[in-house]
């Protein structure tokens, strides 16, 4: 068998990859091993595997998307673990480009050999590779760079699951939330909605409990052992999720068990922007048991108290690491408590109102995954920061990165390739040189100031970096031109500077008089459109420049009239006033999401003609007004009112 093919069978049995992973089919390749490994996630998550936290899974990135930047620094993360916990020597280790750009993959699998044989790996009991029935195949790793430059990478589904624990605690959540009988009566068929909302009580009972009893058995005991930093870390804003919670589970008894659960609906949708705190602790929770880990490692006293504190809390069935991913579990049930609570009720107008409420938890629950994707992404940020020398901006200014990777930059007057590597944003390129492990910034793009265009005169060239796009400065300076390695590359990078550009410009931007630009919210907000969260912790959305409304991207077409448009400001901003339901300018508009009454609808819908007939009743009623103001003054008649019908093109067509 090959040395690649037993090296696949050596990562099974260390539990990295899966025992169907494409690996071992019949038609599978060894493209198919140095795809799954190239990004580094599955190598470091290996040597974890032979010894627990070798590597601290928070100083990798585990969601890379071939990022080369974030690829390159997991890889370098394995192979410095390789040398300082593995103990073997440098010179048994490939290079990071020789698994990213796979250009000498056997080095990779010799490493990998030589990782299975140290004290460490043969300590788990796994057979080392290769045998002696190995056969030398140096000559299949020759066309690897080739290959992986031409094929696209498909994300595989489930391949993380063993680096993530994304479903962590769901057992231990199960086991807390159980009903104290050891077997629960089963619902009639004719009742199963009695039986949800008993759920959804009981439920909210014992997890409210839970939370306590971390407060009560945990931090109380173990505030004298822990530093201030250390407690803050691991118990993140506990006390703020019981007081929650407290609250939340009286007012769910009161309404089931007092009012028929007549408000249920209500209970929750009031509860959402109180819930939405959840999105620190779910952000915070990995670094809580990194830190839980490392200072039960260092800390022999700490140690001995958590045990302790385990037993006293509930006879050491569960420690406090296993207690601390529950709240993450918590949140994310509602949605489908409500879903299945929904799907038996009958009463249409319960049913109506209750899927107010499963909205609502649906939208906690994107906010929540979204904040934590966020800290995610500001924890890349920082790295690209550290990466880059010369760079005196504070990388987070300009927004989501999109990608990165090299690339070759021509300015359109000057048709000198330079080989660059850049880290695109939402808003500016940032143009590197290499610099052995880090970067030298040579430039800063402004993309607000530019737009894209493809050149395809270059493809017909079909070889290694020929493939060009254009980027042209608005104002007719001079543009650049970037080439590609290869025609899929191409794509790509058009589609991620694409994505840039429509965050920068999106469609509606300034729909209805307003000047919708992206925006970073310091507090929790509501789209103005469809009343939903703004979700993540930065750059959350879109607000007018000029009269303040916040919207989602794919809200921004539906936003009522601007209340700030030219000198009428006084007359528009009545269309957002309590006084005031009725909007005089009709704009895309979505009847499920919009606040208004029926009446409102009923007059947005009458004809223009009606209107204009208002809006010059109106404007004469305040002419005549000023006419007579004048005239009581001594003043000479005055000229006509600013609030000529020309600034409401669209109510005179």
């Amino acid at each position: 068998m090959e040395p690649w093919k037993q090296c696949a069978q050596w990562l099974i049995h260390c539990k990295v990859l899966p025992t169907n992973h494409r690996v071992t089919w019949d038609s599978a390749q060894v493209f198919d091993l140095a795809q799954t490994l190239r990004d580094g996630v599955l190598l470091c998550q290996l040597l974890n595997n032979l010894r627990a936290h070798s590597i601290n899974l928070k100083e990798i990135n585990l969601r890379p998307q071939m990022s080369q930047f974030l690829c390159l620094k997991n890889i370098r993360t394995f192979l410095t673990a390789c040398c300082e916990t593995f103990g073997m020597r440098k010179s048994e280790l490939f290079e990071a480009f020789d698994l990213f750009d796979v250009r000498d993959f056997g080095k990779v699998i010799e490493t990998l050999s030589r990782l299975s044989r140290t004290p460490i790996a043969l300590a788990t009991g796994i057979r080392p590779f290769p045998t002696e029935e190995s056969v030398n195949d140096d000559d299949i790793y020759k066309g690897l760079p080739d290959l992986i430059d031409e094929t696209h990478v498909e994300d595989e589904e489930g391949l993380y699951d063993c680096v993530y624990g994304e479903d962590e605690g769901g057992e231990v959540y199960e086991d807390l939330m159980k009903a104290e009988e050891a077997h629960p009566p089963k619902c009639p068929e004719n009742d199963i909605r009695s039986c949800c909302l008993a759920e959804i009580k009981q439920t909210e009972e014992k997890y409210t409990e839970t939370l306590e009893s971390i407060e009560k058995y945990f931090m109380a005991p173990l505030k004298r052992f822990l530093t201030a930093t250390e407690f803050d870390s691991v118990f993140i804003n506990i006390p703020e999720l019981v007081k929650v919670h407290r609250n939340l589970m009286q007012e769910i008894h009161d309404s089931i068990v007092n009012k028929n659960d007549q408000n249920l609906y209500q209970v929750f949708i009031n509860y959402k922007e109180r819930l939405v705190i959840y999105g620190q602790y779910c952000s915070g929770v990995e670094l809580a048991i990194s830190s839980l880990d490392y200072i039960s490692k260092t800390k022999e006293d700490v140690k001995l108290k958590l045990e302790e504190c385990s037993k006293r809390a509930n006879n050491g069935k569960f420690t406090l690491r296993d207690l601390l991913v529950v709240p993450m579990q918590r949140v994310l049930k509602y949605h489908l408590l409500l879903q299945e609570l929904v799907k038996h009720t009958t009463d249409p107008m319960e049913k109506a109102n209750l899927k107010l409420a499963l909205d609502a938890m649906k939208d906690l629950a994107q906010y929540v995954n979204e904040v934590k994707r966020d800290n995610e992404t500001l924890r890349e940020i920082k790295q690209f920061q550290l990466s880059i020398e010369n760079l005196n901006q504070p990388v987070l200014l300009f927004g989501r990165p999109q990608g990165d990777g090299e690339i070759r930059i021509t300015t359109l007057d000057k048709h000198t390739k330079q080989e660059r590597h850049i880290f695109l944003f939402d808003l500016a390129v940032i143009v590197c040189k290499r610099k052995g492990d880090n970067y030298e910034m040579k430039e800063i793009i402004d993309l607000q100031q530019y737009k894209i265009a493809n050149n395809p005169t270059t493809d017909k060239e079909n070889k290694k970096w020929s493939y060009g796009f254009y980027l042209i400065h608005i104002q007719g300076q001079n543009g650049l031109e970037f080439y590609c390695k290869t025609k899929d590359l191409k794509k790509k990078w058009l589609e991620q500077f694409e994505m840039a550009l429509s965050n920068i410009r999106p469609d509606y931007a300034d729909s209805n008089f307003h000047e919708f630009k992206m925006h970073t919210f310091s507090r929790v907000t509501s789209c103005k459109v469809c009343q939903m969260l703004l979700r993540g912790t930065f750059f959350q959305g879109y607000q007018c420049a000029k009269c303040g409304a916040r919207a989602h991207k794919e809200c921004l077409g539906r936003a009522e009239s601007c209340g700030r448009v030219n000198s009428a400001e006084g007359f528009t901003r009545g269309v957002e006033g309590p006084l005031s339901p009725v909007s005089l300018t009709p704009g895309p508009q979505s009847h499920q999401h919009s606040p208004r009454t029926a009446e409102t609808h009923t007059w947005s819908h009458r004809n223009k003609t009606e209107k204009r007939k208002v809006l010059h009743f109106c404007l004469g009623f305040w002419n005549f007004s000023l006419f007579l103001l004048n005239t009581h003054l001594g003043h000479a008649p005055a000229a006509r009112s600013k609030h000529r019908t020309d600034e409401f093109p669209e109510l005179m067509n």
